[in-house]
């Protein structure tokens, strides 16, 4: 339809209708809007869940940059130390830069679910867009996790951690009841890549449950979140050459292959208490993973041709991986140059990307909210 036609608060969804073909397919959520309306609501209705990988990647960072500072149970000579020193004020700074990010675009997202009420249903019915409404909650999570001055134990913790996990096992409910009931055909339909976002909350929510001491809560969290990895892992594994692939413009969206099994690795430790033989699988299988993909640049060439919010979805990856990394490292007592080493390329190449994307985008923030909106 052409948008000329279009009144001054109408807006248009267009949802490609193979989303309920049986190929393996990730068609885009487009909503098409008057460019007569006014500057506010027309991004408003461009808003979409998936803008809050920005928040993932800030939060994260906040949460390693925490995690570096903290002090080794001792290093090789007997001594208390640390990985790096940062003042305290950088670590408030940079927790209170991600805090206010995730505040605002939260806020926004309220008042789309005022405006635009059936855009928001749309999303909730798109077998893409369903996973990212995890996001804001991981989100939330990671930074209850990197706050400098909440304790675990501290009654606001334990309030905030449950406003947090529920949405995110009603979710759960929604998605993982769907797998189940409609059976393997519907599963190798709508499966693709941002389907392990539902893993990850189950996965970062018992990190948080066993932070606190609740290891039967986490372990329930875990059990749900591995159970359904291991069945998402297989159907990803197993789509045939034939199936439609996943668009250019979304395939930094692979690198969560390695994202889960990092905050599989993370999370286990925290309930296990150590970095034992299924934390270290984990953790080598994230590693396998990103090699297999740092290793096709070929297959991201295209998609970085033109700026994306989409770019974002590098940056939360690479930041589990460096923490699952540091807490293997800490967890063995590895003293050795080159394990520091590998730890700290992690983090650096962590924070380094979580910085060129901060740029890219405060120099793209015309191309931020696009006409055409695609996940």
């Amino acid at each position: 339809m052409d948008i000329k036609h279009l009144s001054t608060t109408q807006v248009e969804l267009v949802i490609d209708p193979s989303s309920i073909s049986t190929t393996y397919t990730v068609p885009p959520l487009q909503i098409i809007v008057s460019k007569k309306q006014s500057s506010s609501l027309s991004i408003l209705a461009r808003l979409h869940a998936g803008y809050f990988r920005i928040t993932f990647s800030l939060c994260s960072q906040a949460l390693l940059l925490k995690r570096y500072c903290e002090p080794y149970d001792h290093d090789q000579n007997g001594v208390d130390g640390t990985v790096l020193m940062f003042p305290s004020r950088v670590i408030v700074l940079v927790w209170l830069f991600a805090f206010l990010t995730l505040a605002l675009l939260s806020l926004c997202y309220i008042l789309k679910c005022v405006f635009y009420l059936k855009t928001v249903k749309a999303e909730f019915l798109h077998h893409v867009g369903v996973n990212y409404l995890f996001a804001p909650w991981i989100s939330w999570l990671l930074l209850l996790e990197a706050a400098p001055f909440i304790t675990k134990h501290h009654n606001y913790y334990v309030v905030l951690w449950w406003v947090f996990t529920l949405p995110i096992v009603a979710l759960d409910v929604k998605i993982y009841g769907q797998w189940f009931t409609k059976g393997k055909r519907f599963l190798s339909t709508v499966a693709n890549p941002t389907s392990q976002l539902s893993v990850i909350g189950n996965l970062v929510s018992a990190r948080a449950a066993a932070e606190m001491g609740w290891k039967e809560t986490a372990l329930c969290l875990f059990s749900l979140g591995m159970v359904h990895y291991l069945v998402l892992f297989v159907t990803l594994y197993q789509r045939t050459s034939g199936n439609q692939k996943v668009p250019v413009l979304l395939r930094p969206v692979f690198f969560l292959f390695f994202a889960a099994p990092s905050m599989a690795s993370l999370a286990w430790y925290s309930i296990s208490g150590a970095f034992d033989t299924a934390a270290k699988m984990l953790f080598f299988l994230s590693i396998f993973l990103f090699a297999s993909l740092v290793s096709r640049p070929a297959l991201f060439r295209k998609s970085m041709r033109k700026f994306n919010v989409t770019w974002w979805a590098y940056s939360f990856p690479l930041t589990v991986l460096a923490l699952a990394s540091d807490e293997y490292v800490r967890a063995l007592e590895m003293h050795s140059s080159s394990a520091h080493g590998l730890t700290l390329a992690f983090a650096a190449l962590s924070v380094l990307v979580s910085v060129g994307l901060l740029m890219f985008t405060m120099l793209n923030t015309n191309k931020l909210f696009p006409e055409d909106v695609q996940y």
